[in-house]
């Protein structure tokens, strides 16, 4: 007859764990029926053992049962093998919540832990109800993980605590198994026990693997490496370096407190500090130290790294000849600056005494007039000069590509970060010179982080939650009005007056047309050119010349006269004919030759006509670019000219940002009145 055994759990997933446990060990020896309390249970029973999962579901149970005919055993439980090596993964003398449905039974699986030598963190005994005594960040529990605290971070289920070995005797004694079926019972459990061992000593290997691995990689850094517990100050990491940095032997240093092994009473005290971070200088054995101590505060653990300043002085110039041949460097000096005019002359003067100061400087001037060649001239002619010189333009970036670009981003800290983060510019240039072109098209989100660097020299990564110094003299450059700009509320006066410490306005060529020979000299030499003469009669109408675009403009003309030139020489023939900017008197009729405005207005406003038609408005470049293929291609500068024209006549409205310039109706009428040619 077949032997059958009545399992009572208090939860479902008490009774699956038990009654799979029951099975796994008793085979096909016993029928083993099981009930849980929580999912009710359907059947009355007599002349059956009946086994408790806890003292705790007496009552709950007792009118299932014909007390007078049963058997009862209340089991005794244990830690469930199957997952003990989760509590061995946790860190000495970390304190734990162990969470059960009741503190009774919560303290008795505590008991049985510390029995079983499981005790090298400490319990802290809690049910749903109670308030913990001490706070923390790690609660285990027996598969009750949905009772532990949401405020808990880590939670770990050791599963169902199972049978122990005295319950399953007691029943192998209740039904009086055979001598034979007793040995193939305790086969089985001692099979367990020994897969848990071999589980165990695989761990085990694997930890002492690691561990071998892990202090390789410790004596294998170049900065002495010390970790101690901050409880006992006990010495867990000693590295090699900071052996022969200290003269200590490292073997036997590790294991012993921290003020047997250290005598200096001052690195001693910042070691064992309270803070949480912190760093500070030490003569060690005639050698210049900086000690860096954190706390990593779950494990209970501080970490200090030893670092040579002398070898971290020459790991820095490394560094720094690194970032100048990556390209930041400044390439220019106040030679390359060409010109005799008394107005470039004094300029350049006055930049090289500003290039002695540390102040931060705001070059002023129109475009094309050289603001990042005497950036650069600035930076070679300070104290900086062997330190990295970055340059950014402000305008040619948006808001969030401009603002990793300068401040740099910790790792994960927006979708497409770079793995490890990215330093910004700011800390690239690090003991050098940072030059922001373009300044004033700079978001006031952007200017308000800008100032806080002004004004502590410290940024912060996106993402990050540590403030990073930095030592960067800057120069920033413009083409706009600020002082306006402050008044329409788009630029901060407190931002405005920390980069005008020191300012330098740049002549426009208009200001130094004595310049231009000498200037058309440099490009036809940079270019190679074939061209070796150059008409009188050219020069006096390129001096005459208003050059908005100032020597940017003036070398794109140049380049356009040698494209076309079939000849050495430079006649006023080869002038864009296009080009409102060249006028040349006729020395026999007297008439003024200059550009047809009808066909620049006509093909300007053709453009707006067809975004009119899209409901869009338009940019300069936008303009620059669709008449790139017409007749009378413009630059953005001229189209910049000829638009303020049409907003005189009242053809167009120029809009501040993305809206651009639309069409007005007049404009609109005026372009039906010209035969609505649309070339």
């Amino acid at each position: 007859m077949k032997h059958e055994l009545i399992l009572l759990a208090g939860t479902k997933e008490t009774e699956i764990a038990l009654h799979n446990q029951l099975k796994s060990v008793f085979g096909e020896l016993i029928s083993i029926k099981s009930y849980a309390c929580d999912t009710g249970i359907s059947a009355f029973f007599t002349n059956k053992l009946i086994v408790y999962s806890s003292t705790l579901i007496e009552d709950e149970v007792k009118d299932y049962i014909d007390h007078d005919s049963c058997t009862i055993i209340k089991a005794r439980r244990t830690v469930n093998y199957e997952f003990i090596d989760r509590i061995f993964e946790l860190p000495h003398g970390k304190k734990i919540l162990y969470v059960n449905d009741f503190l009774k039974t919560a303290k008795e699986a505590i008991s049985t832990l510390k029995k079983l030598g499981i005790d090298h963190v400490e319990y802290i005994p809690y049910s749903p109800g109670e308030s913990p005594e001490v706070h923390s960040d790690t609660a285990i529990s027996p598969g009750e993980t949905a009772l532990i605290p949401d405020s808990i971070p880590v939670k770990i289920d050791i599963g169902v605590r199972l049978i122990d070995l005295n319950t399953i005797t007691r029943i192998i004694q209740h039904f009086q198994l055979s001598e034979q079926m007793t040995f193939d019972i305790t086969d089985r459990y001692t099979k367990k026990i020994i897969e848990l061992s071999q589980r165990l000593g695989t761990i085990n290997r694997k930890a002492n693997t690691l561990n071998k691995f892990l202090n390789k990689v410790v004596d294998g850094v170049n900065d002495g490496i010390l970790a101690f517990q901050e409880k006992t100050g006990e010495i867990t990491v000693f590295n090699e370096v900071l052996e022969q940095m200290l003269g200590m032997d490292a073997a036997s240093s590790k294991g012993k407190k921290l003020s047997r092994v250290f005598k200096n009473i001052e690195l001693t005290h910042f070691l064992t500090s309270t803070e949480s971070e912190d760093q500070k200088h030490f003569t060690l054995r005639q050698k210049n130290v900086m000690v860096y101590r954190f706390r990593m505060e779950s494990e209970g653990v501080i970490v200090a790294t030893f670092k040579d300043m002398e070898e971290t002085i020459e790991m820095e110039k490394v560094r720094r000849r690194e970032l100048q041949r990556s390209g930041h460097i400044a390439k220019y000096t106040f030679d390359s600056i060409l010109g005799k005019s008394a107005a470039i002359r004094e300029t350049i003067a006055i930049a090289k005494k500003l290039a002695i100061s540390e102040w931060p400087i705001l070059i002023m001037g129109e475009t094309g007039t050289g603001k990042e060649l005497f950036s650069s001239a600035v930076h070679n002619a300070s104290s900086r000069s062997t330190s990295p010189f970055l340059a950014v333009n402000c305008s040619a970036l948006s808001e969030d590509l401009l603002e990793s670009e300068l401040f740099g981003y910790e790792e994960g800290a927006f979708t497409g970060a770079l793995k490890g983060g990215k330093k910004g510019l700011f800390e690239q240039a690090d003991g050098g010179t940072l030059f922001l072109d373009e300044i004033g098209d700079i978001s006031m989100k952007l200017q308000t982080r800008l100032l806080r660097v002004l004004q502590e020299m410290e940024v912060r990564r996106i993402g990050g939650n540590k403030n990073i110094p930095v030592d960067v003299r800057i120069i920033a450059a413009t083409n706009k009005d600020l002082e306006l700009l402050i008044e329409e509320n788009t630029f901060r006066e407190d931002l405005y007056h920390r980069l005008k410490v020191l300012s330098l306005r740049l002549p426009s060529l208009r200001e130094r047309p004595e310049d231009i020979p000498d200037l058309i000299r440099y490009f036809l030499r940079s270019e190679q050119s074939s061209i070796s003469s150059i008409d009188k009669e050219l020069l006096t109408v390129l001096a005459q010349a208003k050059w908005t675009g100032n020597i940017r403009e003036l070398r794109h003309t140049l380049l356009y006269m040698m494209t076309i030139s079939d000849g050495k020489r430079l006649t006023t023939d080869l002038l864009p004919k296009n080009d409102h900017n060249f006028s040349i008197n006729d020395q026999t009729n007297h008439t003024t030759l200059s550009l047809n405005q009808t066909e620049a207005y006509r093909n300007i406003l053709s453009v707006l006509y067809t975004c009119h038609q899209e409901g869009k408005g338009a940019s300069r470049e936008k303009l620059s670019s669709t008449l790139l293929d017409r007749s009378t291609p413009l630059s953005v500068q001229q189209i910049r000219t000829r638009l303020n024209e049409l907003q005189d006549l009242g053809y167009v409205v120029i809009y501040r940002g993305r809206k651009g310039t639309e069409i007005t109706h007049d404009g609109l009428q005026w372009l039906k009145a010209h035969d609505g040619c649309f070339e």
